[in-house]
């Protein structure tokens, strides 16, 4: 195994456990390292700091062992059966109520650049690095061999995940099994999940708590859930006895998506409606009244040098839904962008309630669900935050 060795006093992350290996704490690299190759990572006295993932990039190592370990068979199914029992700790199971969850959540489970989502008895794989998708024999080797839960399908959708130079010429694939799509069970609720052809693995798992949340309010409500993509959001709402619900999405597919769960409803709902339209445009409409909003965009900025543009995006989108709110309206409203912090999200949404000259109330903070775990030592794990406010 080829060494990585770190400038001397550019090693105090890793020795703190963080697993990125940034390009400028490199004092050396042996010749010859390939993209997704295993190295390891040394101090300048030759200490063993860690072992990982090589490639090319600002992030140069993404550390998956603290310690000496043989990156065979064996190390997979650990960490694959490690992260299952946590997920059944969690309460999953496969005759439960919900039977789709996230089994390994990048850093979150010491597997850095690595998705593996479960919908029942399909695990979708999203390799987001070079290094990962080159161990996708082992990867979906440990997935057929976990104990507490029986797969039949495995599917790799890492293609849009990869390099685009490396991912060029490849393709998504099945691993095991043919499935296309299934229903799968969220509290209950049941959902249709494409993950051949649906956005990320085929569903947003992340917003599991927050849609749960969301029932307590909708009853007797009219409730907006903007950028929609298959519903998530309407359906909770729908089940828990809103008024009326309108989904909007720019997306045509997307509306398809949700139509196909509103109709799995035991009562398939003539409260929804499905608009196929851009959020932005739909909010300036003065005709439209809500009690009840969820603003849950796409990332806007991917990038630390797109975060000016998306905090401004988020500002614009969050006053345009606040002014639309009448006295004692809520607004549910999120942001997926890492770069975008907790702290400075909060910020955004107070200067979207100056422009909307409203008084506000935070009633609670949002983020990502358990089967999402944020390693202590990576912060940058915890992307995903919200906020519910009350507009007076």
């Amino acid at each position: 195994m080829k060494k990585i060795t770190l400038k001397s006093k550019r090693d105090a992350s890793v020795r703190r456990f963080h697993p990125w290996v940034f390009s400028g704490a490199i004092a050396k690299e042996e010749a010859g390292i390939e993209d997704g190759e295993w190295v390891e990572v040394r101090s300048q006295k030759g200490d063993l700091l860690g072992m990982g993932h090589y490639q090319d990039g600002s992030i140069k190592v993404r550390i998956l062992s603290f310690t000496s370990v043989d990156p065979e068979l064996a190390f997979w199914k650990e960490r694959m059966q490690k992260a299952l029992e946590y997920r059944l700790r969690l309460g999953f199971q496969a005759a439960g109520p919900t039977n789709c969850f996230r089994l390994i959540h990048g850093e979150g489970d010491g597997l850095s650049g690595l998705i593996i989502d479960i919908y029942h008895r399909t695990a979708v794989i999203q390799c987001h690095t070079i290094g990962m998708y080159r161990n996708r024999a082992f990867i979906a080797e440990a997935l057929q061999s976990l104990q507490g839960w029986e797969l039949d399908t495995i599917f790799d959708k890492s293609v849009d995940s990869l390099p685009v130079e490396y991912a060029t010429g490849r393709k998504n694939e099945f691993l095991l099994g043919q499935g296309k799509d299934d229903i799968v069970l969220e509290n209950g609720h049941r959902f249709h999940v494409n993950w051949v052809q649906g956005q990320k693995t085929g569903f947003f798992l992340d917003q599991r708590d927050n849609r749960q949340l969301l029932g307590r309010y909708a009853t007797g409500k009219k409730i907006l859930n903007a950028f929609c993509y298959s519903g998530g959001f309407s359906i909770y709402a729908l089940a828990a006895g809103a008024e009326r619900v309108d989904s909007v999405d720019i997306s045509a597919k997307a509306m398809q998506l949700t139509d196909a769960n509103v109709e799995l409803l035991e009562s398939p709902s003539l409260q929804h409606q499905s608009i196929t339209a851009d959020v932005l445009k739909f909010l300036k409409d003065p005709g439209q009244q809500y009690d009840l909003m969820v603003v849950d965009p796409p990332a806007f900025a991917k990038s630390v040098k797109k975060r000016h543009n998306a905090v401004q995006a988020y500002k614009r989108l969050n006053a345009s839904a606040i002014r639309q709110l009448p006295p004692g309206g809520l607004l549910f409203t999120f942001s997926c962008s890492q770069v975008v912090d907790k702290p400075l999200f909060y910020n955004t949404i107070v200067a979207a309630g100056l422009e909307a000259k409203r008084q506000i109330k935070v009633m609670h903070h949002l983020s990502q669900p358990a089967d999402h775990p944020v390693n202590l030592f990576h912060p940058e794990g915890s992307y995903l935050k919200g906020l519910v406010v009350f507009v007076e």
